[in-house]
Formats: C-alpha cells, structure tokens, sequence
C-alpha cells in the first residue's frame, strides 16, 4: 500500500515537472505568428495588446479612407480593435523598380475575425483562388494598375483568429506559411533567422524586429533616419526590441563582424546623434510631441560590448501614442485594383 501510494506520488511530480517545464519552453519559443513567416531578410513582431493597453490607441477617431471603411464594414474588423499579434518578413527584391518596390512582405495576422463574413469579402474582390492544404488562398490585385506590374497579394485564413497573406510574386512563400501551420510546428520551430536571432531578444519584448530591418529604411545602399543618413548599410544586421519597465524602453543592437568594425560603428552613430542633437535645438517647438521627441532623444545612450554597437533609448508614453495613432489604411496591404 506504501508502495503504491509512493509511486503514484513520484508519478505525479514527475507530470508536474514535465508540465512546467513545457511550460518554461513554450515562454521562451518565438511566437506563434512569428514562427509561421517564411524564409526572409527580416522579421518584425509586435503584441498589440501591452500597447493598446498602455496608449488606448484604439479609442482614438480615426479619419479612414473610403476604400478601407469599406473593408471594415464588409468584414466587421477594426484593426486597431481587433489585432492583438502581427508579425511580418521582410524579403528582398531583386529588382527594386519592379512592383514592390526593393523590398516585399509576407504577414501573420492574430486576433478576432469573423471567419464568414471576411471569406465572403475576399472572394468579392478577388480575381482567382487556389485551394492549398486544405486552405483556400485568394489573389486580390493591390495598388494601381500598371499592365503586368500590379502587385498581386495573396491571402488566406489559417483558423478562426488568424490570418496570412504574402504579396510576393510567387506562391512559395504562402505555401510555406501553411505548411508550417498544417505541421502545428513545435515552439522552436520556424525559419532559420528566427532559429538563429530570436536568442538574441531580450525577454519580455512586446514589440522586435531581427534581421536586415533597415531595408525598408535603405536609400543609396544606407539606412536614412529622419532626414539623416545613418552610417550604416542597409545589410547591416540589427536586433530591435520594446520593452516595458515603468517606462518604454528602446534596444537596438548591431551585429558587426568584428570589435574593430563595432568600434568605428559606434563613434559614428554618436557623432550622427550628436549632430541630430544640435539640429533639434535650432528647431525649437511649443508642442507636446516635440517636447516628447527631445526628450526621448536626450535619453538615447550609444554603447559598444565586443563585436556588438548598442543604442538604448526611452520612449515617452506620449509619443508612443503618438506613433501608435492609426492611419487611414487597409489590413490588406493596399486598396485593391480595380477589376
């Protein structure tokens, strides 16, 4: 009777651990829309619910454009309302005059949809669907018409609080998505710059970004910032995060091939900083974001740790509202075509 009573106490502990300890990894996994993204340059995530929280952006009146109120009222989803994860890659273009431009996104969208109502949507304005791993993709053509290079976008729903979409030219990258989502991947699944990168966010990040994040930033092969071009290559390999501890606080990590490279990165972005700085100051203004901009901008703090330039900043809540103030645009990317 000891016995028993014995291993049935050693076989309960046994579960407990085994069930915290899943528990630990599935806390330390990428997220779930991160890890659907296929094979890209960049990856950028963000968990809307921490900010809608802290900036109540949600409540804030919005003036949306006709097309996009058309979206909202056909499907019943407000963005801001109804996301609470997105997350995106960034993918190179080879031929950056082509349709998307130098760079193109494929998305992972999660939050509260009504399944019905946005299928009957898509398949109104689309032009053609394909039928993929038990999921039906719609292709909806996007920006102006211009003869062949009108971008197309490709979208699908994945379950009943998620949806992807991809506006590259080919389906690869849509199929990979629903591939991985069909494999109900395991927490440390997903593509092999989130399999080597995501270790390198610092934990409890509501918002990141790893990869070659600058390429939507990148003008003449640099990243170009508010006007100023930063001394950094649009290549360059960088590791973002958002952190919440009282006050927002910014982290932005570049990864140069050595210490003597870190070394010359970091004086050059303090003299860029500094030089910011000073045009600030000739720019003087009474309004309340200008003075959250300032002062956002004299926390910002560049430090060098081995092969790796560090800019650590905090972020106002005010701007941070700010910034987080929608703008009139669609979830799908753009306003379709005309058919």
């Amino acid at each position: 009777m000891r016995k028993s009573t014995r291993y049935s106490l050693l076989l309960a502990l046994a579960l407990v651990a085994a069930l915290a300890g899943a528990l630990l990894l599935r806390a330390k996994a990428p997220p779930e829309v991160a890890r659907l993204l296929p094979e890209c340059d960049a990856i950028v995530y963000a968990n809307l619910k921490p900010l809608r929280t802290a900036t109540h952006f949600d409540k804030t009146v919005v003036t949306r454009s006709p097309d996009f109120q058309q979206f909202i009222d056909a499907t019943g989803i407000v963005p801001e309302r109804d996301l609470d994860a997105v997350a995106f890659a960034l993918h190179r273009m080879d031929d950056p005059n082509g349709p998307n431009g130098p760079v193109a996104y494929s998305e992972v969208f999660e939050g509260r949809f009504d399944g019905d109502r946005l299928a009957r949507y898509l398949a109104s304005i689309a032009t053609s669907k394909e039928s993929y791993a038990g999921h039906e993709i719609f292709m909806i053509p996007v920006g102006e018409i211009k003869g062949s290079r009108t971008r197309q976008l490709r979208v699908t729903q994945l379950g009943y609080d998620t949806i992807a979409a991809s506006n590259m030219p080919t389906t690869e990258q849509i199929h990979a998505v629903l591939d991985r989502h069909r494999a109900a991947a395991s927490p440390f699944a997903g593509s092999s710059l989130l399999s080597e990168r995501y270790g390198d966010v610092p934990v409890l990040s509501s918002a990141w970004a790893i990869g070659h994040i600058g390429l939507p930033f990148s003008e003449g092969g640099y990243i170009t910032l508010f006007g100023l071009r930063l001394p950094l290559h649009e290549d360059t390999t960088l590791v973002a995060s958002l952190r919440y501890l009282g006050v927002v606080k910014l982290r932005i990590e570049e990864l140069s091939p050595s210490k003597v490279e870190a070394t010359q990165s970091a004086q050059a972005l303090s003299a860029v900083l500094n030089l910011f700085r000073s045009i600030q100051q000739f720019q003087g203004s009474g309004m309340a974001t200008d003075a959250s901009m300032r002062q956002m901008v004299d926390s910002i703090k560049v430090d060098q740790s081995h092969e790796r330039t560090i800019v650590t900043a905090n972020i106002p809540v005010d701007l941070l509202r700010e910034l987080a103030t929608p703008e009139p645009q669609a979830l799908l990317d753009s306003r379709p075509a005309s058919k």
